[in-house]
């Protein structure tokens, strides 16, 4: 049997493509976003520019020797010794992954695995608004209690900050993150695992450990570098409870004070007046965070890298 194609009509197809007014009215909307897409590409590559500007001023006119080996960070005294900052922003962000990693991942597992619907709904906003206190209230915590009653017994001097407090205060400050990206990775692996899991018996908490936590490795991963970034940025809690003011002296314990990257970004920059010293003080600024984001690009390319080969696609 012939089966005979009508042609279609100009009016059918016109018809089929909607009306004009819809038309345009998508049109606008498509130009508008990408206005928005463009407008941040723009936005970020000024702030590249401006901090690339600054900072190529400093590694142009410093004397490298001032850099590296020194006493300590003292900019407006001319004497820049990088690895103060390095140290201590690695200190820190060890502290608080040590605090956030098993704290957070714990919530993510109980939150996703074993909590009753009725539970869940519950602890989860209770969660989410520990990430909506302020950086500069956790830092007057990191100060007024964590130093005396934590960092006191474990050593240190509890009348002052450190960077054992300030690290603890940026680990509270993370818990939320990791348990929200964890918990999410973990709600996405298909349930048809933890089926064929219990039907061959196996217990709940190896069903956990054994399939879940594998199968949503990618995600967790994500987590923490995520985390590493946001605890290397975190500003106000260090700035507060690091237990140093716009200079410090070298050193590689944590129940010392000391500066971070960004605090010391926070202590010279506090009001244009006060970024006076040394001819490179106000560039230093720029150097420093210069630094500071080729490392956490470094980390976020790293952390691209390492979820595509361990990705597990179902």
């Amino acid at each position: 049997m012939t089966v005979t194609h009508m042609p279609h009509s100009d009016a059918e197809l016109g018809s089929l493509s909607g009306s004009p007014r819809r038309l345009r009215r998508e049109a606008i909307i498509k130009q508008v976003l990408f206005g928005a897409a463009i407008f941040s590409v723009v936005v970020s590559f000024l702030i590249v520019y401006a901090l690339l500007s600054e900072a190529w001023i400093f590694m142009r006119d410093i004397d490298w020797s001032t850099t590296w080996g020194q006493i300590g960070w003292f900019p407006r005294r001319g004497i820049y010794d990088v690895p103060t900052l390095l140290v201590a922003t690695f200190w820190v962000t060890i502290v608080a992954m040590v605090v956030a990693t098993p704290l957070g991942l714990g919530a993510a597992v109980y939150l996703a695995e074993y909590a009753r619907p009725g539970v869940r709904k519950i602890l989860k906003p209770i969660l989410e608004i520990l990430a909506g206190i302020p950086s500069v209230v956790l830092g007057f915590f990191a100060l007024l209690w964590i130093a005396p009653n934590v960092v006191a017994n474990l050593g240190g001097e509890g009348g002052r900050g450190s960077i054992l407090a300030a690290g603890i205060g940026v680990g509270i400050l993370t818990i939320p993150l990791i348990a929200s990206i964890s918990e999410d990775a973990m709600k996405a692996v298909p349930d048809a695992l933890r089926e064929a899991s219990a039907g061959m018996g196996a217990r709940k908490v190896t069903t956990v450990l054994r399939v879940v936590l594998p199968a949503a490795i990618s995600g967790l991963a994500a987590a923490m570098i995520v985390a590493v970034s946001r605890a290397m940025g975190e500003t106000m809690v260090v700035f507060m409870a690091g237990g140093a003011a716009d200079a410090a002296i070298f050193t590689s314990s944590p129940y010392d004070g000391s500066l971070t990257m960004t605090a010391a970004m926070a202590s010279l920059a506090s009001g244009t007046d006060n970024v006076v010293g040394e001819g490179l003080t106000f560039q230093s600024l720029f150097f420093v965070g210069l630094l500071l984001f080729l490392i956490t690009l470094a980390l976020n390319m790293l952390a691209n890298f390492f979820v595509r080969r361990i990705r597990e696609q179902y």
